[in-house]
Formats: structure tokens, sequence, C-alpha cells
């Protein structure tokens, strides 16, 4: 090709071909892991620790009595970043979903559109705070009302005449918690679980259960070996 080409106008010198491959590329791209945790009707609050992320997906626990789904949790190995590849966090969401029965064995599509129900999610928003937890060490992130879909109960409720109820409260009124400057990094290496801890003053769950799911937002670098 000469060096004055339509391909090279601007008649800089052409770089050398290497004359073997390169060792390794990387690949880059975003993801988020999510995981959650189940709490009975009646179940106690107060000065509890529990931990998310360490279940993956067809396993039971984090109060759950029955395997966890797509839904609950996309982890492949409890504790892991998926594929073992470094994962940088820059946003974390929590959110609570209203169980239609006490125990794991109803469905997630209650609205929360009344007194009690409301109560039970300002409870988990005022006294929640969710904490990294590493094997030897643990970090506070922040409280879960500032952590979306956080930042306080929203939405809209009304009544008709017959006192039947319509409408529906979330804890979406904030935006989700960002690390704006500095990512945590979990390297591929890492196990890690982040815990939803309450307070002294947290009330219990009302008589129907409820989930708090909790999602990683990031971005990983994965190395492809070649040769």
């Amino acid at each position: 090709m000469s060096q004055y080409s339509k391909y090279n106008p601007t008649g800089a010198q052409i770089p050398p071909v290497p004359f073997s491959q390169p060792k390794g590329l990387y690949r880059f791209g975003e993801q988020t892991i999510w995981s959650s945790a189940y709490f009975a009707g009646a179940a106690t609050l107060a000065s509890t620790s529990n931990r998310l992320f360490s279940v993956a997906q067809g396993g039971i626990g984090q109060g759950f009595t029955q395997a966890l789904s797509i839904a609950e949790t996309n982890l492949k190995e409890a504790g892991r970043v998926p594929n073992g590849v470094a994962y940088d966090v820059f946003g974390i969401s929590c959110q609570v979903l209203h169980c239609d029965n006490a125990a794991d064995t109803g469905d997630f599509d209650v609205p929360v559109d009344n007194q009690t129900l409301i109560a039970d999610l300002v409870n988990i928003i005022n006294n929640g705070v969710l904490r990294w937890s590493f094997t030897q060490t643990t970090i506070d992130i922040a409280p879960v009302c500032l952590v979306g879909a956080g930042g306080g109960a929203f939405g809209a409720v009304a009544q008709n005449a017959a006192g039947a109820n319509s409408g529906n409260m979330n804890n979406g009124n904030g935006h989700i918690w960002m690390y704006r400057k500095h990512p945590v990094a979990l390297p591929g290496s890492t196990t890690f679980t982040v815990l939803l801890d309450f307070g002294s003053r947290a009330a219990p769950v009302s008589a129907t259960g409820l989930a708090v799911r909790t999602t990683l937002l990031g971005y990983y670098k994965n190395i492809i070996e070649i040769g």
C-alpha cells in the first residue's frame, strides 16, 4: 500500500505488523447482579442481620423456604461474581416486595395500598441499613432510605365510597445509590455478601410476608486468553 494512498491521507508512517499474536484481550461490559431476602409474616426485624448474595439460584436460604428463581437472584455461585470476572460496582438499588401469604408459598403481586402494608414498607426504609461484608471486613453502604428504588414511600392511594382502596405505594421516590467517583472493585477471586441490618427500633413484619431485593449495577473486565 502506498504511504500516500487514500487509506493513509496524512502520510504518517505505517506501523510495523507484529510477528506474534497478542497474549490476551480484554472484554468489557455492564451487568446487574441481584439477590433477595424473605421475611415471613410476623418475623422479628429489630437488631437482626440478614445476609444477601449468599445463596445461588436454585438454592434455598436467605429466609426463603422454596428454591430461589431468577426473580430472586441471578447468582450462579453464592457470594461470587458470575464467571469470576473483575466487577466494579457503581450503583445499588433496593426494592421491597409484598407477598400475598405469610410463608414463602405466595406470590409477589400485592399492591401497597393500605395502612398496614405502607407501614411495613416504611419500617424497612426507616430502620434498614445496607453493608458490604467481605471475609475480614464490613463496610457500611447507606440506610435504605437513600438506596434506590429508595428515598421514601412514594405513590398514591384513593378510597371510593364503598371503602375500597386503589393505588400503590412503593420506595421508588429516590435515585439508586451511586458511587460517583470511586466504584467498589470486586476482583474475580473475591467472596462477598451484602448485609441488610435493622436497628433496635424496627417493628415486626405484619401478618403477610415481604422480600427485599438488592441489585448491584456495575461493569466487568474479562481477559480473553489467546494462544
